[in-house]
């Protein structure tokens, strides 16, 4: 009740009491003089109940005023528990930045022309770095006309988009354009993004023709045959490292068609071109063949741009090159990455010349083959006319191993601890177990001295263990490798890890590293004391379903148990073709349920490692049977129709157990 009319009401009735009630009733005038005196101590009491009133009136009006701003605070905090339950497809902003997610990029995106949208790691120094850039770019496409939008997505955080995006590196940077993404791999700068982000929002903009050659049957052989050289990807649409080598792929066709003479690159769906796959032996995807004049090599190269362009550029030159002067070699050996190897030949009519050139070009896709006619250089090399020299690069020398070997190229071709790159782990790095020491590897002139320290504390552990390979790395160009170790954020300056056999990982306990901390973990190793690294989802608490979910930690427990047969699919949760799966393989779950020996599984590849190398996820979904008694050798699905029918011929056809008839099921 409002505490001014409360007292108002009070003192009304005071005044308006019947004098009978306040006053005794005199009929004498002495009686009269007492009523006066009454009236005069009612008034006075009226005046001091009216002063109690003035003070009273604030205090009580005060103490309301607080209940209801504690009301008022209390719907206040009600609203922020409201703005806390807000919908998850609420797009926040950041210094200019919109910030989006797993949960709200689909609503965002819907009906948005053109949209910048840079995928990165909270981690990522180069992200760090590029920040500020960002945001004045965020800025000046906001004032643009029309405004054109600039986000960010945090892909540590947002897998789904991370894997739908194919982002492998941070920062990633995407132009979307209705939606469908145009890769930027210009200057990092607010001009060059700006630039190209405004043609890119043109009405009339269009993605250039593609410079990747695309081969049929009907015209495969009349491009290959008449090819000096010409390099081949064998696709699948489906295939998820063939959508992650597409860009590269292309950017890499674009640079090579400028050159002089042009290198062509061209693809084939080898899944709409069986025949052509067949007969070139495809059995995985993408499968990549050079072609010199229609005779296939095996492309055993890298799979980014740089490393494409750099390798089909010497791909296309002769096998070997000549080494004309003393200092060529002396300029190889100081500055070098990798072994120098040289022949020696008293001339281009040595018959040695001609069976070495043979060797070369059917070598090629793994050394670097040079050759000399030059008596100074042969004396350099200490070889004689007929002799094959190889020199590992002054920066991998050691006092463990020889400066040089004659004629044995495999066994010494890798330094006892050499530079593990991108662009060299394809043909160099593939034997397991192979020991990586991850750091800040560079050995240009202002860092050489810092990597090498680093480098000599593992060349004192690597001589003990020849049966292993040992690498360097650089920590940034290994940043997803670290990252699945659970190293990316050990804050040591130098991280370790294992890649044992069938794609098992393993990691050095964060520690400051010296050799003796690296010799006690690569002797547990040995002795078989550590325990691999597996990325997985939570166990489910329930597994009962007619689809049995398997995460990495029970992989084994559920996929390679030999006393069962096992259909597993692996998928990813933004898969369409997955979606369109599920039910029906819902339903051949529940087809078998009663099948004690028969387990129908799935797994989430995107969140779970795949403990086991025989089961590989190129693609979603990608599906395997695993026999009861061939569990390194499951069987994949292929070509079939993915539905009830088909997948039931598949698991008829493999099983080892099944307890009831085929005609029965």
């Amino acid at each position: 009740m409002n505490c001014g009319l409360e007292w108002r009401s009070m003192i009304g009735r005071v005044l308006s009491l019947p004098a009978n009630q306040s006053v005794a009733s005199q009929s004498s005038s002495s009686k009269g003089v007492g009523k006066r005196n009454n009236m005069k101590k009612i008034t006075l009491l009226l005046i001091v109940l009216l002063g109690v009133t003035h003070f009273i009136l604030p205090s009580r009006c005060e103490e309301d005023a607080k209940a209801d701003s504690a009301e008022d605070v209390g719907e206040e905090d009600d609203d922020e528990d409201d703005d806390d339950d807000a919908d998850d497809t609420e797009v926040k902003e950041e210094n200019g930045v919109l910030v989006l997610t797993d949960e709200n990029f689909d609503t965002f995106m819907e009906g948005k022309d053109t949209v910048l949208v840079e995928f990165y790691a909270p981690w990522c120094g180069h992200c760090k770095q590029f920040a500020p850039e960002y945001e004045k770019i965020a800025k000046t496409l906001k004032e643009n006309d029309p405004p054109i939008p600039v986000a960010k997505v945090d892909a540590t955080k947002a897998s789904a988009l991370g894997s739908r995006f194919e982002v492998s590196g941070y920062p990633t940077i995407k132009i979307l354009k209705k939606g469908e993404p145009v890769d930027y791999d210009g200057d990092r700068s607010e001009q060059a993004i700006v630039e190209r982000v405004k043609e890119v929002a043109q009405p009339d903009w269009k993605p250039p023709p593609e410079a990747t050659l695309v081969l049929t049957k009907d015209n495969f052989d009349d491009v290959v045959n008449n090819a000096d050289i010409i390099l081949v990807e064998f696709y699948a649409p489906w295939c998820g490292h063939c959508k992650r080598l597409a860009p590269e792929y292309e950017k890499a066709a674009k640079e090579l068609s400028n050159r002089t003479p042009p290198i062509p690159l061209a693809k084939v769906d080898a899944t709409a071109e069986s025949e052509l796959a067949t007969r070139f032996g495809v059995s995985g995807y993408p499968t990549l063949k050079i072609f010199r004049k229609g005779k296939a090599f095996d492309y055993n190269g890298p799979r980014e741009k740089f490393g494409i362009v750099d390798y089909m550029s010497d791909q296309a030159g002769p096998p070997s090159k000549q080494v004309q002067t003393l200092k060529q070699v002396q300029e190889l050996i100081r500055d070098g990455d990798d072994a120098v190897i040289v022949g020696v030949f008293s001339s281009e009519e040595d018959a040695v010349y001609e069976i070495y050139q043979e060797a070369c070009n059917s070598l090629r896709e793994d050394y670097k083959f040079m050759h000399t006619f030059n008596n100074e250089v042969a004396k350099f090399l200490k070889a004689s006319p007929g002799q094959v020299v190889m020199l590992q690069p002054e920066k991998f020398r050691s006092k463990y191993e020889p400066a040089s070997h004659s004629l044995t190229l495999k066994k010494h071709i890798l330094p006892l601890v050499g530079h593990r790159k991108q662009s060299n782990d394809a043909k160099r790095y593939t034997a397991r177990p192979l020991v990586v020491v991850y750091y800040g590897v560079d050995f240009s002139f202002d860092y050489r001295v810092a990597t090498q320290f680093w480098r000599s504390k593992v060349l004192e552990v690597a001589k003990d263990f020849p049966e292993y390979t040992f690498a360097i790395a650089d920590e940034e160009d290994y940043s997803d490798e670290l990252k699945s170790l659970g190293l990316s954020e050990s804050g040591e300056e130098v991280n370790v890890g294992i890649l044992g056999e069938g794609g098992k990982k393993y990691a050095m306990e964060p520690e400051e590293f010296d050799s003796d901390v690296l010799r006690s973990f690569v002797m547990a190793f040995k002795k078989g004391k550590l325990k691999p690294i597996v990325k997985s989802q939570p166990i489910p608490k329930s597994n009962k379903g007619p689809v049995k979910v398997v995460v990495g930690k029970t992989f084994d427990e559920i996929v390679m148990d030999t006393k069962k047969d096992v259909l597993i699919e692996f998928y990813a949760p933004w898969c369409g073709h997955c979606k369109k799966l599920e039910p029906d393989y819902t339903a051949l779950g529940k087809k078998y349920k009663n099948e004690k020996n028969l387990v129908i599984a799935k797994m989430d590849a995107t969140a779970n490692d795949i403990p086991h190398d025989s089961y590989k996820a190129e693609g979603f979904p990608t599906i395997y049977f695993a026999p009861s008694n061939k569990k390194q050798n499951p069987v994949k699905f292929e070509g079939g129709k993915r539905d009830v029918e088909e997948l039931s011929k598949f698991v008829e056809k493999h099983a080892t157990k099944l307890s009831q008839k085929k005609d029965e099921l």
